[in-house]
């Protein structure tokens, strides 16, 4: 929205207001300022200058030599094209060195040979307006030598306003003296007087509106008499200044009228309206294309709003005036519009005909319907000053889409609340006044009826936003937002997933992450019974591949592909973990079932790579899952030596892993509760898959090991006291395993044995055969005091003599005790 300081002020007094403060102002109050631009500084080297004498140029018929008095004392000769000139005349010098309007630059040159010592100036190359038939012929009294700018008032400021979509009330010179009321505590300036409702009985056309949802008022006005000519300078300088190009008197005023006033006004040629009728309706079915005032034809559909005479339309209503109607050089009675439509209609309107429009623009925000007659009322008094028009005292005004002014509640409390500021009843009835909201209190509560052209404003939060943008964003004090201390609360499946993806990979696990589908001939690669309930997918209706046809109701697929996947590029040991869902489909045609399951596969050599060198030929077993499951419950605190894991074979009769050596699977059980399988695959599934080395496997349901209570975290201070080590080597039979010493040791249950641990195991030739050495060191400690020899030699001395009962062991010679 563009418009002028001289403009603004007949609307409301800027008495002690420069552009600037305005512009500050108007931002502050929400509305953007993009531009401030000083008017007709270019023209400070426009003079005024009186034409002294005028002689005919020698080489040239249709050429003068003019003398030009510039009041310094000084004549200069001009030469001058235009048929107006005269001696005595006043008009408008441009000197060499100035640049006009439209970039051109002055210069003294030669003109037939004659030299010319700049240049008189038309309106339109002084850009005041687009007449250009001859030069300014400027009042006789002015003084010479004055800038032009100044002798005619043309200085001025135009400012730019920057509009979101939720307020069409701007889009106008009168919404925007609203605003500045706001802040000068005073009231907008309507431009006439509020007009009474007309009766319409002495009218001699019709107004039928065959869509009232789309057209909530309609009111039209005829002048008859019309003289078509320019529109007067001043007001071609505002619509220039607003961004538009002036036309003529009649379209001037339209225009004119709707930026001052916001109200979309079109004039038609009466006399092409046929049966002196219009018609609110959509296009007929014959009604297909029609043509717009710019001579292109338009695709016409079913649901746009048209204005039409008796028999075809005559303008797409809101948006653009039609061709055959349009108002020419030979208009002498004109039918003026003044309507509201409704916004949704006329957005979807302007977008499918590919026609933005100024009027489009303001009634697909909303404009107000109240102002329907002021502007009617307006056009035509302009109408008849500058046209000579005659307007009918009577005109139709046709309100079906009449509503009650919208009353909101507002309580001061929840305003202070929500601003963090604190407004007493009486300022908060004063902020809101001086935008023209009308407010009365009942009971501490203030009941604020709305005005029309306000159409943004919907319920109490709105009001509150009112206020806040009056009293000042910047007087709104800043303070820090009231956050409780307390964390939000943790999804449980959320932690447990990250603390098992933290575990494993420690263990030395990589996390596989795989696709959600699979495609069902799987189930038939793990040899799934034709009843088993896994069976029972959910198809994808768009599958990204044929590969990725169902969701996945287990996770060893993915796994097992990803093991062959790795294997075929030379990976011999692949240790893999996957955290995700799996997908039951329960009852055909509902959302399926969602658990979250832990799978894990484990294949090839037991050490990393880097350990290869010492343990070439070593591969991973059963045990090493197993012994990575029961590691990852102890560190979760679902089990632990008091409350170990247990492992359960699988019951022949219950067995419904087809894809598993049954020997080798194992039901992992905690607290009483089965969680998940552990096994080995059975090798012609892998052989399916492509596998041809044992793949040990386990699956672990998420879902349900939430349901086990984790065991009590449990705390000892560090230790005060020393530790006393000791070493026992001895031979024990070779059959026998060294972890059953280890066990003998802490079956004895000692306090003051604090940890055992294996630290050799040897064979050789100095070692008698049938035999092998086992060295075991042993560390004491107690808790309130510090240990001597006599004591650890005695609990020592137990230890030996047990291991050497129960295990047929004896002493290497050498070894120390």
């Amino acid at each position: 929205m563009k418009f002028t300081l001289s403009w603004l002020s007949n609307f409301v007094s800027l008495e002690g207001i420069d552009a600037q403060l305005l512009a500050d102002k108007l931002t502050m109050l929400g509305l953007e300022v993009d531009a401030v631009e000083e008017l007709f500084t270019d023209l400070d080297h426009v003079i005024c200058a009186r034409i002294e004498k005028v002689t005919k140029h020698p080489n040239a018929d249709k050429l003068t030599i003019c003398e030009v008095n510039t009041g310094s004392g000084d004549t200069l000769q001009i030469i001058c094209g235009a048929p107006n000139v005269r001696e005595g005349m006043i008009s408008a010098l441009a000197l060499p060195g100035t640049v006009l309007p439209g970039g051109v630059k002055i210069k003294k040159s030669k003109v037939r040979g004659e030299v010319s010592h700049g240049m008189l100036c038309s309106s339109r190359e002084l850009g005041l307006s687009e007449e250009h038939a001859g030069i300014l012929d400027l009042n006789p009294d002015l003084t010479l030598g004055t800038p032009v700018n100044r002798a005619l008032g043309l200085r001025d400021t135009m400012i730019e306003v920057d509009l979101t979509p939720n307020r069409p009330d701007c889009a106008s010179v009168l919404g925007i003296a609203r605003e500045v009321g706001s802040f000068t505590h005073q009231s907008a300036r309507l431009p006439i007087k509020e007009v009474t409702s007309f009766s319409g009985d002495s009218v001699d056309f019709k107004i039928i509106v065959e869509n009232p949802e789309l057209c909530p008022r309609y009111a039209a006005r005829k002048i008859s008499g019309v003289h078509i000519g320019p529109s007067p300078d001043w007001m071609q300088r505002q619509l220039l200044a607003a961004g538009m190009r002036p036309i003529n008197n009649v379209v001037d005023i339209t225009n004119f009228v709707m930026l001052e006033l916001g109200q979309p006004l079109h004039a038609f040629d009466f006399n092409t309206i046929e049966g002196n009728t219009i018609v609110v309706r959509c296009p007929r079915d014959t009604e297909t294309h029609f043509t717009t005032l710019d001579n292109v034809e338009r695709v016409l559909e079913s649901d746009m709003l048209m204005i039409c005479n008796e028999h075809q339309p005559v303008a797409v209503a809101g948006v653009m005036g039609g061709l055959e109607s349009e108002v020419t050089d030979t208009t002498v009675d004109v039918l003026l519009e003044s309507a509201c439509f409704n916004p949704v209609s006329i957005r979807k309107t302007a977008r499918k005909l590919n026609i933005p429009s100024e009027a489009s623009y303001r009634f697909e925000r909303g404009v107000d319907p109240e102002i329907t007659l002021i502007a009617l009322e307006r056009a035509v008094q302009l109408l008849e000053k500058y046209a000579n028009g005659k307007g009918f005292p009577d005109a139709l005004d046709v309100y079906p889409g009449k509503k009650d002014m919208l009353t909101l509640s507002l309580r001061p409390e929840r305003v202070n609340n929500l601003l963090g500021i604190q407004l007493d009843h009486a300022e908060i009835i004063r902020l809101l006044e001086s935008i023209e909201f009308e407010v009365s209190e009942l009971d501490g509560v203030l009941n604020v009826q709305v005005p029309s052209f306000r159409v943004d404003i919907e319920r109490e939060i709105d009001l509150v936003e009112e206020i806040a943008r009056l009293v000042g964003f910047n007087e709104i004090p800043t303070t820090l937002p009231k956050i409780g201390m307390d964390s939000p609360k943790k999804d449980p499946m959320r932690v447990l997933r990250k603390e098992i993806a933290d575990i494993m990979t420690s263990m030395g696990f990589y996390e596989a992450i795989n696709y959600s589908f699979i495609s069902e001939k799987f189930l038939d690669s793990l040899c799934l019974a034709d009843n088993d309930p896994r069976r029972k997918t959910t198809d994808l209706l768009n599958p990204l591949s044929e590969d990725q046809g169902v969701m996945r109701p287990i996770m060893l697929p993915g796994l097992l592909e990803n093991i062959r996947h790795n294997l075929n590029r030379q990976q011999t040991g692949v240790k893999l973990f996957e955290i995700g869902k799996t997908f039951s489909q329960q009852v055909q045609g509902e959302l399926p079932k969602e658990n979250y399951h832990l799978a894990g596969v484990l294949c090839g050599d037991r050490y990393p790579f880097a350990e290869q060198m010492y343990h070439s030929d070593t591969l991973a077993d059963l045990f090493d899952l197993k012994g990575s499951v029961q590691q990852l419950l102890s560190v979760l605190r679902f089990s632990n030596e008091s409350s170990p894991t247990h492992w359960q074979v699988l019951a022949q009769e219950s067995f419904d892993a087809r894809y598993c050596e049954l020997a080798t699977t194992l039901e992992i059980v905690v607290q009483n509760i089965q969680i998940g399988l552990l096994g080995s695959i059975r090798s012609d599934v892998l052989a399916d898959f492509g596998i041809k080395q044992p793949v040990y496997f386990f699956d672990i349901d998420l879902n349900t090991l939430l349901t086990v209570n984790r065991l009590e975290k449990k705390f000892s201070s560090l230790p005060k006291y020393p530790a006393v080590k000791r070493d026992i080597a001895l031979l024990v039979p070779a059959d026998i395993p060294a972890g059953q010493l280890l066990a003998g040791i802490n079956d004895l249950k000692e306090k003051m044995v604090e940890s055992v641990c294996l630290f050799d195991v040897y064979k050789g030739q100095t070692i008698e055969k049938g035999y092998k050495s086992v060295a075991i060191s042993v560390t004491y400690r107690a808790e309130n005091k510090t240990l001597n020899d006599n004591a650890v030699d005695k609990i020592h001395k137990k230890i030996v003599d047990k291991l050497m009962s129960q295990f047929n062991a004896r002493y290497r010679e050498g070894s120390v005790v």
